[in-house]
């Protein structure tokens, strides 16, 4: 492992002041991807700063009615909250269909949101890799790409985003509040991740040594009908192939809102706006939900190896949409 320096961070603002002198900082909390990256040679900072004990470990009420997740609150505290429980069951289930007992007890709210790639190419230092050092290339593209992604990727990477966490957050339009050196702003859920474009090294739109503090989640009624369904090799914790997050509001059998983020199908938990409107005002069928997969898919560009996705992340919209309108529940 590269030598850095190891610093504890007083205070937020203390971290932020750190980070921002050192551009080539990271910082640490519970650790359960950083380490491995550490491990792997992925990433080589000239400095950690820990930040596991500051100030950000609680669940509060809002005034609103929100809900804020401080930035350090484990997942395990997260899915076990009775106000998670009931108020936003999408979020425990994503949360715990994502990882070991042991790993949610270590890894936090701030840190699922950092979670970076588990494209072996990228994992592996023997491929270049533009995510790892811009201007190597892409192998995954013409590679075996089986768990790549089919929307919004880029010819320079095909990555996609691993945390089941953000896929419920983004379906509950989440909003995510940093500190860097120019003081705090609040951030849209689904600004929050970026595509690859041109630039796969960059997962956020964080700037340099900003700080993750806290989630929102802003009051929304219907998400207690919220499914989270997962489909994967193997229900031993493995990564998503595909998974849906999906929460429907009806009015008789009229769908009045509704919410769904698709994962395991591009760099950044997907949102499909024009599938969402379509259904506003549809009767809850199964043939509308189709309808609504369907637009949701059209821009799929599937590789050699991952067309199966489509049609895979067709049924899973259907299939969580239903289960959503009939009042929600485990898919």
């Amino acid at each position: 492992m590269n030598n850095f320096t190891y610093a504890r961070a007083s205070s937020q603002q203390d971290a932020v002041q750190k980070a921002s002198s050192d551009r080539n900082s990271l910082y640490i909390a519970g650790g359960t991807n950083l380490v491995d990256r550490l491990k792997g040679f992925l990433d080589q900072p000239s400095q950690i700063i820990d930040i596991s004990r500051l100030e950000m470990k609680r669940i509060d009420k809002l005034g609103n009615g929100s809900l804020r997740l401080g930035a350090l609150v484990t997942n395990t505290a997260v899915a076990d909250h009775p106000d998670i429980r009931r108020d936003y069951p999408i979020l425990a289930r994503a949360i715990l269909s994502g990882a070991s007992q042991q790993i949610r007890n270590m890894a936090t709210v701030g840190g699922n949101l950092l979670q970076r790639t588990r494209c072996p190419y990228y994992y592996d230092t023997a491929f270049p890799c533009n995510k790892r050092e811009p201007g190597q290339g892409c192998p995954a593209i013409n590679g075996i790409n089986r768990m790549h992604a089919i929307l919004g990727a880029s010819e320079q990477c095909v990555a996609v985003n691993p945390s089941d966490m953000n896929v419920a957050l983004a379906a509950l339009d989440a909003v995510v509040e940093v500190e860097g050196s120019k003081g705090k702003r609040q951030i849209p859920f689904t600004d929050f991740h970026r595509l690859p474009g041109t630039t796969p090294e960059r997962d956020t739109n964080l700037e340099p040594g900003e700080l993750i503090t806290a989630v929102i989640l802003p009051p929304l009624g219907f998400a207690k009908s919220g499914v989270y369904l997962k489909l994967r090799d193997r229900t031993s914790y493995a990564f998503a192939l595909i998974s849906v997050a999906a929460a429907i509001d009806l009015t008789g059998d009229k769908i009045k809102n509704v919410r769904f983020a698709i994962g395991g199908v591009a760099h950044k938990p997907w949102r499909s706006p024009e599938a969402e409107e379509f259904l506003i005002g549809k009767t809850a069928e199964t043939a509308t939900f189709q309808q609504a997969a369907q637009i949701a898919l059209q821009s799929a560009k599937p590789l050699a190896h991952n067309a199966y996705k489509v049609e895979l992340a067709k049924r899973a919209i259907r299939r969580a949409l239903t289960i959503s309108a009939k009042g929600g529940g485990v898919a």
